[in-house]
C-alpha cells in the first residue's frame, strides 16, 4: 500500500488508562490484573480524524444538549460514503438510524422473526451474534466455517451445508468481513450465498461494520449490492438483505455509538422502526450526530494513512510471528485490525491457553472459545495500536513461549 503523509500520527502513543476505557481501565475486571498489554476489545489507540474532534468540540461550545434530531446532511455524508467507496447507490428512505450494530442485531433478530424460529450463524464469529439469537429466544443454527490448510491456513463458507440449514431458518447473520478470521467474502461466495437465501426465503442480515478496513489484496463487495447486479438472482434479492454500517470501527469512534440499517424491503424497514419505537430507546444525541456526518464527511485522507499504517503493522507482525514464533500459526487478515492466532501446537485447553497469555507473556488477548465452534486453540490480537507496542508485544510472547 506504501506510505501516506498522515501515518506518522499513528505512532504517537496516547495514554488512555484513567479515561474510563474498557479495553484499559476495564483490565482488572476482565484478566483479574492490570499487569497486562491490553490488545482484545476491538477499539484503536489512535486519535481519531481531526475533522471528528473539530466537530465535537464546535457542539461542545454551544452550551445546551437537548434531545436531537438527524439532519438531512448527515443521511446524504453517509449516501456519499458509500457510493465513492463502495461504488453502492443507497436510497435515503432505506437508511435506519440505530444505536450500535450489536443492537442492531437484536433489533433485527426480534422485529423480523417469530419465537423458536431458526437463525443461522457461522462460528467463529463475533460472538453477540449468539446472544442476539438466544436472548430473543430463537433457535441457534450453525453453520461453521470450514478451516483449510494446503500450506496457508484459510477460512471458507460450507455452502452444502449452509442449504441444509437454511432449510430450518427464516434469518442469517452475516460478518462481512468476518470478525474474527479476518475474510474477506468474494463476489462467487456471495452469490452462493443469495441462491441460497432466493431458494429458501431466507432474510439476511449482513455486518459490514468492517468493510472500509479492507487491505489492498481483495475488495469488499456489499452483499446488497451485489444482489441487484448478479444473475440469476432476481431483481428483489436486495429486498431480502439489510446491511448494518457504522463509523464507528472505520474512525474509531464506537464509544458514541450511532450506526444504521440499510433496508430496501419497505415491510421490513417498517418492523424495524416500529420495534425500535416500541422498546423506547433514544438514537441520536448531540455528539454522536456530529461525529457521524464529521467522519464521513472528511475522514477519507484520514482513512487512506491508517490502512497504509494497519497494512505494514499486519505485514511486520505476521513476519515476526512466522520467523520468531514457531508454534504459533497466523492467518493472515485480508481486513480488521485484528490477528487470528492459531496456538494449538501449545497443546493447551482454552483456560489454560488463557492463562499463560495473561500470567507468562503479560497480554490481555480475546480467547478464541468466546467465538464459537471452531475458535478453540485460537486467540485474537488487536492490532489497532502503535506499531511499536504490536512488536513488544509478539517480543513478550516470544520470551514467554521460550520459558515454557
Amino acid at each position: 500500500m506504501g506510505t501516506h503523509p498522515l501515518t506518522a500520527l499513528f505512532d504517537q502513543p496516547i495514554a488512555r488508562e484513567g479515561t474510563q476505557s474498557l479495553k484499559y481501565d476495564g483490565r482488572v475486571a476482565t484478566f483479574g490484573t492490570d499487569d497486562v498489554m491490553p490488545m482484545w476489545v476491538a477499539d484503536m489507540d489512535f486519535a481519531v480524524p481531526e475533522a471528528v474532534t473539530k466537530a465535537l468540540q464546535t457542539r461542545a461550545d454551544h452550551p445546551v444538549f437537548g434531545y436531537s434530531m438527524a439532519p438531512e446532511s448527515l443521511y446524504q455524508a453517509l449516501i456519499d460514503w458509500l457510493l465513492v467507496h463502495h461504488d453502492w447507490r443507497v436510497k435515503r428512505e432505506w437508511i435506519v438510524l440505530t444505536p450500535g450494530v450489536v443492537p442492531s442485531l437484536n433489533l433485527v433478530v426480534a422485529a423480523l422473526t417469530a419465537e423458536q424460529a431458526g437463525v443461522i450463524v457461522q462460528p467463529p464469529v463475533y460472538f453477540p451474534f449468539f446472544s442476539a439469537v438466544t436472548n430473543q429466544h430463537r433457535r441457534l443454527i450453525e453453520n461453521p466455517l470450514r478451516l483449510t490448510d494446503d500450506g496457508t491456513l484459510s477460512y471458507q463458507m460450507d455452502i452444502a451445508q449452509l442449504e441444509a440449514c437454511a432449510k430450518d431458518a427464516e434469518l442469517l447473520l452475516l460478518c462481512s468481513p468476518h470478525n474474527p478470521v479476518g475474510r474477506v467474502w468474494q463476489k462467487d461466495e456471495l452469490l452462493a450465498l443469495l441462491a441460497i437465501a432466493e431458494k429458501h426465503d431466507l432474510i439476511i442480515l449482513s455486518d459490514e461494520i468492517h468493510a472500509d478496513l479492507v487491505y489492498t489484496e481483495v475488495p469488499h463487495v456489499p452483499l446488497s449490492r451485489l444482489s441487484n447486479e448478479s444473475e440469476p438472482a432476481s431483481p428483489e434479492a436486495s429486498h431480502r438483505i439489510i446491511t448494518a454500517v457504522s463509523p464507528s470501527k472505520t474512525f474509531n469512534i464506537p464509544g458514541l455509538g450511532l450506526s444504521a440499517l440499510i433496508i430496501p424491503n419497505e415491510t421490513h424497514r417498517g418492523a424495524i422502526q416500529r420495534h425500535l419505537q416500541n422498546i423506547g430507546v433514544s438514537v441520536t444525541n448531540p455528539f454522536n450526530l456530529a461525529a457521524f456526518e464529521a467522519a464521513y464527511r472528511e475522514g477519507g485522507e484520514w482513512l487512506r494513512a491508517l490502512m497504509a499504517y494497519l497494512q505494514d503493522t499486519r505485514d511486520e507482525a505476521i513476519a515476526f510471528i512466522n520467523t520468531h514464533l514457531p508454534d504459533i500459526r497466523i492467518i493472515s487478515p485480508q481486513a480488521t485490525y485484528l490477528l487470528w492466532l492459531d496456538c494449538r501446537q501449545l497443546q493447551l485447553d482454552d483456560a489454560a491457553l488463557n492463562r499463560f497469555f495473561i500470567e507468562e507473556a503479560k497480554l490481555g488477548l480475546s480467547p478464541g472459545a468466546l467465538f464459537g465452534r471452531g475458535g478453540e486453540g485460537f486467540m485474537r490480537m488487536n492490532i489497532g495500536t502503535p506499531k511499536a507496542n504490536v512488536l513488544a508485544a509478539l517480543s513478550r510472547l516470544q520470551a514467554a513461549l521460550a520459558g515454557r
